[in-house]
């Protein structure tokens, strides 16, 4: 029994990030605020986008989907923990934990490929803006964001099937308040220390390659900006690189 309520031997227990906090109803009810707040925001942005031609460009179409993958990440996790924390019901389903652990990675993984090709659209604006309709053309663009969610989605299955198939012989407690790949692990009784590597160097390659990719596209911004004599130029070409610049730092040093 959990929280008054009857749950499968194959159910997960969802303990939570802080589970003896005091004040954890206010700790809940400002992440809730915060989730709406974010929801609405990132479903506004959406909106404003797609619903306006005029913005029907590659930058703006990249940032609608930075939008989406947010709102879809938060509505995976933020409902179900406030949910067991009103309910007093912490357990999860095979297949919730199943579903939270894809749809976290398949997001993380997408999210990476979508900054890199920003990169990439702020690079050829700024250093070969000639070219730019040519080359980032709206079929080009829905191409490559199709494929970022495409190989996002075959990486995070491959990532959830497996761990998820390992046997479990002790407690099924997940010390964490949703399901992820490297909780599932710690709760194997087998040895998965060759996954474990395999997980650790995936992970390596879809942070430093899409980050090693967007250092050199603004190491060339750069250097294409030093070069413009004019003033009001430079102030353009960097001011379209800044939400791009805050995202990228935001999800690497924080």
């Amino acid at each position: 029994m959990v929280g008054g309520n009857a749950s499968s031997v194959t159910d997960f227990i969802l303990v939570g990030l802080f589970p003896e906090f005091q004040h954890s109803i206010v700790l809940n009810f400002v992440v809730i605020f915060i989730y709406i707040l974010a929801f609405l925001g990132n479903l506004l942005l959406i909106v404003l986008i797609w619903g306006d031609s005029r913005l029907h460009t590659p930058m703006y179409i990249l940032l609608s989907q930075l939008s989406l993958i947010d709102l879809t990440l938060t509505s995976t996790i933020v409902p179900k923990t406030a949910s067991n924390f009103f309910t007093g019901k912490r357990t999860i389903s095979w297949i919730g934990c199943g579903t939270q652990s894809f749809f976290y990675l398949m997001l993380g993984m997408s999210e990476c490929l979508i900054l890199t090709l920003m990169a990439y659209d702020r690079y050829v604006a700024v250093c070969i803006p000639l070219r730019y309709l040519t080359i980032m053309s709206p079929r080009f663009c829905l191409h490559m964001v199709a494929g970022c969610w495409i190989g996002g989605s075959i990486g995070s299955f491959i990532h959830t099937v497996y761990p998820m198939h390992f046997p479990i012989c002790g407690s099924r407690e997940i010390h964490h308040f949703f399901c992820e790949v490297p909780v599932l692990i710690k709760l194997s009784c087998e040895d998965t220390s060759v996954y474990q590597l395999v997980v650790v160097v995936t992970s390596i390659v879809l942070l430093v390659v899409p980050f090693s990719l967007i250092i050199a596209s603004y190491t060339l911004i750069f250097l294409t900006v030093l070069r413009m004599n004019s003033v009001k130029g430079r102030k353009k070409a960097l001011a379209t690189c800044s939400s791009h610049l805050t995202v990228v730092t935001l999800l690497y040093f924080f």
